[in-house]
């Protein structure tokens, strides 16, 4: 059963970065511990990109990021003193813990060009994981399960699902995975958590006799969910156990609002340190105070 269809909006990050945002939805602001999924791409960006593109260093608490390429390459450093590409079927996890900064900049695009495509999503913490020492780690090959069955071949980003288990650690039970699909191949979301949906990247499928396209989250009710490519399509599929409820502003997510006003504090008044690596410029607090926002659950 498909409790809800979300369509992405597009947003517009600085100089020409658009996305289309998933989540949070005003109708449905997490699936499980997922608290925010955004898809960018594709795009064609020329040799000689102007630096307006880039993701200026900025500060994340209570959460980890989780991103993931089809293709292209992002540089990412940070305050713990990572410098990192992020290549297609890869994968950075950013544990922000009680704070950190970071950068994403567009440097291999600026050299000599590039096609890019991908998806970056925050997973919330845990509340006795949300003040925890920050932490980053890169994933590529073998952390990354991969599987081939009837036309689909499956990469699993996080967590544990089709019986294989991610190298990445969590902090509370998840799944995340990227299905590329032949036409007719037919995949199943696994059922193994509460929340679950599925998210179309690219092409489109059919499932419960209905059509669904690009751009489109399907948030999905209990029980086994099959689902066919009517073409060639890139599917992300991601779940999870529900962690309770959650405030978000701008970059932080937490369980208090008073550690969201706290985390604006700090940021506004240079108390984060910058990466080492890309401690130039930053993205300063947007002007808007912190609100009374609903609780995310």
């Amino acid at each position: 059963m498909i409790e809800l269809v979300i369509d992405q909006r597009r947003r517009d990050l600085g100089g020409g970065f658009e996305v289309g945002r998933v989540l949070p939805f005003a109708k449905r602001r997490m699936v499980g511990p997922f608290i925010f999924f955004d898809h960018f791409g594709p795009i064609d960006l020329a040799p000689g990109l102007g630096p307006e593109f880039d993701v200026r260093a900025h500060p994340h608490v209570g959460l980890s990021t989780v991103s993931y390429l089809f293709s292209g390459e992002i540089m990412h450093r940070d305050s713990l003193g990572y410098e990192m590409p992020i290549r297609p079927q890869e994968v950075n996890w950013m544990t922000a813990g009680r704070g950190i900064t970071h950068s994403e900049r567009f440097e291999h695009a600026r050299a000599v060009g590039d096609h890019l495509h991908g998806i970056q999503a925050w997973v919330a913490l845990p509340e006795e994981f949300e003040e925890s020492a920050p932490s980053f780690t890169h994933h590529s090959g073998t952390d990354l399960p991969q599987w081939e069955s009837g036309g689909v071949v499956g990469h699993l980003i996080a967590g544990s699902a089709y019986g294989l288990t991610a190298r990445a650690k969590t902090h509370s039970p998840l799944f995340y995975a990227h299905l590329e699909m032949e036409p007719g191949a037919v995949a199943e979301v696994p059922a193994d958590h509460k929340e679950r949906a599925l998210y179309i990247a690219a092409g489109a499928i059919e499932i419960h006799g209905n059509r669904y396209e690009a751009g489109q989250m399907l948030v999905l009710g209990a029980g086994s969910s099959h689902f066919k490519a009517k073409k060639a399509s890139t599917v992300m599929v991601l779940g999870g156990e529900p962690i309770g409820e959650r405030f978000i502003h701008w970059n932080f997510v937490s369980s208090s609002k008073d550690r969201l006003a706290q985390a604006a504090a700090d940021w506004k008044a240079g108390r984060m340190k910058l990466p080492d690596a890309d401690d130039a410029e930053f993205i300063p607090l947007p002007d808007e105070p912190v609100p009374p926002l609903p609780a995310i659950s």
